[in-house]
Order: C-alpha cells, then structure tokens, then sequence
C-alpha cells in the first residue's frame, strides 16, 4: 500500500474516533442536563438528534441545489458524477464547506431559563494554520460573556494539531430578558515557552441567532481580531438599520448638529437601569479636517448632585458617525428612581492627558430639555422595554 494511503487511512480513523468521542461527550452532557428537569424524557432527547439530522439533510440539499445550478446543461456523465461524488463527501464532513482563516472551533450551547444559567460546551479545534514559528503544540480557549465581561473561563491546555477540549463551562444569571442582548467571545491561544500566549484567532456569537431551545453542536470559523471588529461593527449596521425605533428619523431633521442615539430601559422588579449607548451623529472638528476620536461616559447623579456610579465606552477613532452598541447596568431601587439623574458626556480623546467636551445632556430628575424628560418618563412608563431616542448634545 502506497505511504500517502496508509496516512489517509490513519487520518480517518483518527477522525472515526473523535468523533465517538465527541457523540459520547455530548450525550453524557445532556443526560445530565436532562436529569436536573423532571419533565425531560428521552424521547426529547431522541428529537433533538432527529432534528439536527434534519438540518443537515436540509443543508445538504440546498449545497447539491446551487451545484445543480452551476453544471452546464451539456455536462458529460463522467464530470456530474464527479460532482456528486465531491458532493457526497462534503456532506459526509458536516462542516468542509466552512473556511476559518485562523481555524475551526466546535461548541454547543444548552440554556436554561427557569435557573438563569447557559452551559457552554467547547468539544474541539481543528484546520490551525502554521506560523513562521510553526504550528502551536498546545493550544487554549478563553470564553467571555459579553458585553460585561464579568464572567470569564478557560479551558485545560490541550496538545495536537486537532486538540480534542471535551469541557462544559457554566455561567450564571442570564435572564431571559437579556439573553438575546447578550453574545459570547472565544479565543484559540497558542500556548508557548515561559508561560507566553499568541493568540490563533476568535470569533463572537451572538445568544439571538442561536436557538437555544435547542441544543446542537456548532462550527465557527475564527478570524483575525480585526477582522472579528470588522465583521461584529457590520452586523450592528445591518440591525440599526433593520431597527423600527420611533426616533431613528430624527436624527435627519437637526442638520450637522452633533446628536447621541440612546436606549433606555428599567425593571422594577429587579431594580435594574439599563442604559444603551447605540450611536453618534455629526460628530467633527469646527477646524479640523479629520474626524475626532470620540467617547461617551456616563454619570449617575442623585438628587444633591452626588455621584452614584459612573461608567464608559470605548473609544472610537477617526468616525464623525461613531457605532458605540455598548450596554450598562446600574442598581437603582423603584423609590430611588424619579431622585437620580443620567449624566451623558461626550468627549473628545486628543491625546493621553488631554480631552475636550463634544456635548452632554442629562435625563431624570434634573432633564436639561423637555426631550430628555419626556424619554425618561416613557421608559418608567413602558417597563422592561428598551426605548432608543436621538439627543441634541449641549455644547456649552
């Protein structure tokens, strides 16, 4: 038998096994999810596997549908088979068809929402390119919840070209209300001498174009951190501009003068004020040609003018219609709520000790406008429901 077969052969068995593997690790998980609940049989169990063998008939389907598409109508029967001979394979590996330029992780996700915690399941990596220094020997993934960052994990240092992760990892008080507000950051490291990490690429995906009733293993193809913004700034453009808020029009009427796109949100019962800085208009030098580098912070205020808490985004460079999408969580009790003012400031980073102020504007108690007022008493009104409104910024 030719080298280049046996090592063929020796491949495919290897992948045989890890994908063993990986079913048995995902059916223990979810016997042990299933265990927690009372009301899960295994008949649920039995449809979930259904169900993801449905998908993947579907996208098979749809892949041999667009090859269809493409084959000359005059096509000999040799070159058609060979194409549904590729065909087939590709759909043998469920996920050849996804190209990552700095590799491929597979995760699942299990939510439960009557406890408020999502399991995050990191079963393997593969397709890690070569450096100048070569392919990492070890690799290890970073998990983030975003967009607080609060709640961070890591997994074990695994060795291979094709590390096998096999971990579960729990995170805590997500509420059903701001699952689909949320997403979830993972990074490959290459771990090397002295403790140093490079890092291999990452990816962020967002809890909403997930179904988390449902729980499937994922492929995702990881990028470059730059190309990870790049991509993450898109699909916040697409959204703003799919978004139906009621003052998403306007920002049109106020001409070049510089305006803050924001959401606000209360719950009551849990006594959280959710603050969402979205977007930034008009924002540019009286003088300058080059657009400034702006931020926005935050101030809460009580009634005697004390600060309470204070927060702020990152900074965005060189954008007169900067994309902020950033979200903010401040504790305020129902009775305290009508006393507090929201101090909002927008700022202008020239260098590392200096800054100039673009505008400000304050809701609550102290409204600088009856537009700021009347934003603050619609969200205590619509409880629980974010409402995104345009603000004229205050210069002076």
């Amino acid at each position: 038998m030719p080298k280049n077969e046996v090592n063929s052969h020796v491949k495919n068995e290897r992948e045989s096994e890890h994908t063993i593997d990986r079913n048995r690790f995902l059916i223990r998980n979810r016997g042990s999810c299933s265990s927690s609940s009372e009301s899960t049989t295994t008949g649920n169990c039995e449809d979930d596997s259904n169900a993801i063998r449905q998908r993947e008939i579907h996208r098979f389907a749809r892949t041999f549908s667009l090859q269809e598409e493409q084959m000359p109508l005059a096509a000999p029967k040799e070159d058609l088979d060979d194409q549904f001979s590729d065909i087939h394979s590709a759909f043998s590996d469920s996920m050849s068809g996804i190209i990552g330029k700095c590799g491929l992780l597979e995760v699942a996700f299990a939510y439960d929402a009557p406890v408020k915690k999502m399991t995050i399941h990191v079963l393997q990596a593969r397709d890690i390119p070569a450096t100048d220094r070569g392919r990492p020997q070890y690799t290890q993934v970073h998990i983030v919840l975003l967009p607080g960052k609060k709640q961070k994990q890591k997994s074990k240092v695994r060795h291979g070209d094709n590390p096998q992760f096999m971990e579960s990892f729990l995170f805590h008080r997500i509420t059903p209300e701001d699952v689909n507000n949320m997403s979830v950051r993972f990074r490959l490291y290459g771990c090397e001498r002295m403790r140093r990490q490079r890092l291999i690429g990452e990816c962020i995906i967002s809890f909403s174009n997930i179904n988390l009733q449902l729980q499937s293993n994922i492929w995702v193809p990881l990028e470059p951190r730059a190309n990870t913004a790049i991509n993450a700034m898109a699909c916040e453009v697409l959204s703003l501009c799919q978004s139906n808020s009621t003052g998403s029009m306007q920002s049109m009427q106020h001409g070049t003068v510089p305006e803050l796109l924001i959401g606000l949100s209360y719950n009551g019962t849990t006594g959280r004020l959710s603050v969402e800085i979205i977007k930034g208009s008009n924002f540019r030098h009286v003088t300058a040609a080059k657009a400034p580098d702006t931020y926005v912070k935050l101030m809460l205020l009580s009634s005697t003018g004390q600060e309470l808490a204070r927060s702020k985004t990152s900074i965005r460079r060189s954008q007169p219609n900067p994309l902020f999408k950033e979200m903010f969580m401040y504790q305020v009790a129902l009775f305290q709520l009508c006393d507090v003012s929201l101090m909002v400031t927008v700022y202008n980073k020239k260098n590392i000790k200096r800054k100039e102020r673009v505008g400000w504007f304050i809701m609550g108690r102290n409204s600088s406008g009856d537009e700021e007022s009347a934003h603050w008493e619609e969200m205590t009104q619509f409880k629980g429901e974010l409402l995104s409104r345009w603000h004229i910024l205050v210069e002076s």
